[in-house]
């Protein structure tokens, strides 16, 4: 009796049994290759024809670059090594990369200074692009651009401090004003500026000699990556601001306003950057007084700085169309002005949608600063064009140096691409 009622009892597990590994079929990299290599016999064929491809190319790139000389002096040298084999010669690499990174005349006992200048920067843009960071942190990146310019060029700390001084001044004219009007204190903060810099400059002879000082450089002596690296970060930082004021007096119901800005607009964007270069170098200097001598270095700047703001212009313009009109009543309704409403409302959402257009803008600006090489400026391109390839020792390596400079383009640029795809997810721009 008591064994066939122990029988009827069921049997409670007490414990889950451990999950099974899915199938290798259905998980991992097998699963991987299968859904997007090989989903179909069409996008199959498409998979190992290109597989064929990249190998057609790794074969006869890789023993060139895994054999290539490292150690010779000259072009002639490093024929000898190879004796009839097919491999790169990055001699000129080990040779010349002082030249290619800094230009062939920054002195070398001075490299410490555009280095300490890079590695600042990153800590400069740091709040700018990582908004989690302390605001405290914005002093130092107001501060950069002096700093920068001190250490770079060299000279008298009364020229960065004078500048500074000047926006300070108009800073603060324009936070007085505002409040009445934004023309008002938006020229007002202007006038305060260019009074303070022009006074400062009768002044800074005076006081140059009891001055902190530092080995001045010419223009003319900066080269190399860091002139593109120098162009583009300044260019890019001014172009962004100029192209918001541009966009925003596009949409300006005053006539002359919108007039003045559409007029530049659409001329910049009508001229190619290569032209707006050679007025820079033959024709800007015209446009100053006849006393003053305008470095080639600051024309380049405002000519490249035009160009790239008029795009700007046009993408924030997209982004400003694409916000309801709703947006604007809301901020009536709550008794902003246009200052605050443009600040707290419109740009934030008008920016967020423009993120990607504006980092386009920045890649190819970037990128085209390899054009300052036509004016006689020796950026990377220019240095392999002239003085490295018009010597007796390397005439006759291209390769080499042009793959040195695509790389280094390339992991700036990739980089750039990058933090704009995670911007984008951290605003989440197309969810909002």
């Amino acid at each position: 009796m008591s064994d066939t009622h122990a029988q009827s009892v069921a049997f409670v597990r007490e414990t889950a049994i451990p999950p099974s590994a899915p199938p290798s079929t259905a998980a991992g990299p097998i699963k991987w290759v299968r859904d997007n290599l090989f989903p179909t016999w069409a996008n199959a064929l498409l998979t190992v024809a290109a597989l064929y491809v990249i190998w057609l190319v790794l074969s006869s790139t890789l023993p060139w670059i895994l054999g290539g000389v490292w150690n010779t002096n000259s072009l002639a040298a490093c024929r000898e090594v190879l004796d009839g084999r097919s491999a790169a010669c990055f001699s000129v690499l080990t040779e010349r990369w002082h030249q290619l990174l800094y230009g062939f005349k920054y002195p070398s006992e001075l490299y410490w200074r555009p280095n300490l200048a890079l590695l600042m920067l990153f800590f400069a843009a740091a709040p700018v692009l990582f908004f989690d960071l302390p605001r405290k942190l914005l002093i130092f990146t107001g501060l950069y651009p002096f700093i920068a310019y001190w250490l770079i060029w060299g000279g008298t700390i009364l020229a960065p401090l004078v500048a500074l001084l000047g926006f300070i001044v108009g800073y603060l004219v324009y936070a007085r004003f505002v409040k009445t009007s934004f023309a008002q204190g938006f020229l007002g903060g202007i006038a305060a500026a260019v009074l303070v810099w022009a006074i400062g400059g009768y002044l800074i002879p005076a006081g140059a000699s009891a001055s902190a000082m530092l080995e001045p450089i010419p223009s003319r002596d900066l080269g190399g990556f860091m002139l593109n690296l120098m162009l583009g970060v300044t260019c890019v930082s001014l172009s962004l601001p100029i192209g918001i004021a541009l966009a925003l007096g596009r949409q300006s119901n005053l006539p002359l306003i919108k007039g003045i800005c559409v007029v530049f607009i659409e001329f910049i964007r009508g001229v190619p950057l290569i032209t707006l270069l050679f007025v820079a170098s033959v024709m800007l200097a015209y446009f100053f007084p006849p006393e003053s001598t305008v470095d080639l270095f600051l024309r380049v700047v405002i000519m490249i700085t035009m160009f790239s703001s008029a795009y700007i212009a046009e993408v924030i313009r997209g982004g400003l169309a694409a916000l309801p009109k709703g947006q604007n009543e809301a901020a009536d309704s709550l008794g902003l002005d246009y200052a605050q409403a443009i600040r707290l409302i419109i740009l934030p959402q008008a920016l967020k949608i423009s993120i990607p257009g504006i980092v386009n803008i920045a890649v190819g600006l970037f990128k085209d600063t390899t054009l300052v090489s036509v004016i006689s400026l020796f950026d990377i391109v220019g240095m392999i064009r002239g003085p490295i390839l018009a010597s007796t020792d390397w005439n006759g390596v291209y390769w080499e140096l042009l793959m040195f400079a695509s790389i280094l383009f390339f992991v700036v640029c990739y980089g750039i691409s990058q933090y704009s795809q995670w911007l984008e997810r951290r605003l989440a721009t197309d969810h909002r």
